[in-house]
């Protein structure tokens, strides 16, 4: 298990993350604010006609039937809208960061693997985890031991 390998999983996974809020959000944003103006100029529209409509239905219906009629064919329009409203296009970019986001779960997923291998080794091996420890301190040891060695040598044969 490299700890950089994990810092870099975890930083493309919150960045993915980030992105995919960014974009969920912008697309919300966009979405709310071209509804909002498009429900505007279609209520003044909307009214425009209703008038129109409402003036040529008084001569041949009577006030009320006109009304009527008028009102369950707003009531139409805005269920059309609605259902047209509710469709939410997926565009390449969500589907790009979904895929990063995927593939930084499953790197942090193997790194979390070898990791767990590591420390299961360590416990039923612990030799294994000393050893590459103990290899380099037994050299310096011996070492050290050897230059004691020649500095008792060296000073008795300066005493004799």
């Amino acid at each position: 298990m490299n700890t950089e390998n994990v810092v870099k999983h975890l930083r493309a996974l919150w960045r993915t993350d980030r992105i995919i809020a960014d974009i969920r959000l912008r697309h919300l944003l966009v979405g709310l604010g071209l509804r909002a103006f498009a429900a505007l100029i279609a209520a003044f529209g909307l009214l425009m006609l209703e008038f129109a409509a409402y003036f040529a239905l008084v001569q041949i219906w009577s006030a009320i039937a006109a009304a009527a009629a008028l009102g369950a064919i707003n009531f139409v329009i805005s269920g059309i809208l609605f259902a047209v409203a509710k469709r939410s296009p997926s565009g390449r970019d969500i589907e790009l960061a979904n895929e990063i986001h995927g593939a930084s779960i499953e790197a942090l997923q193997l790194e979390a693997r070898a990791l767990q291998a590591q420390v299961s080794g360590a416990a039923h091996h612990p030799l294994n985890t000393i050893v590459p420890v103990l290899v380099p301190l037994i050299a310096i040891i011996v070492k050290g031991l050897r230059k004691t060695t020649k500095q008792a040598a060296a000073s008795a044969e300066a005493r004799s």
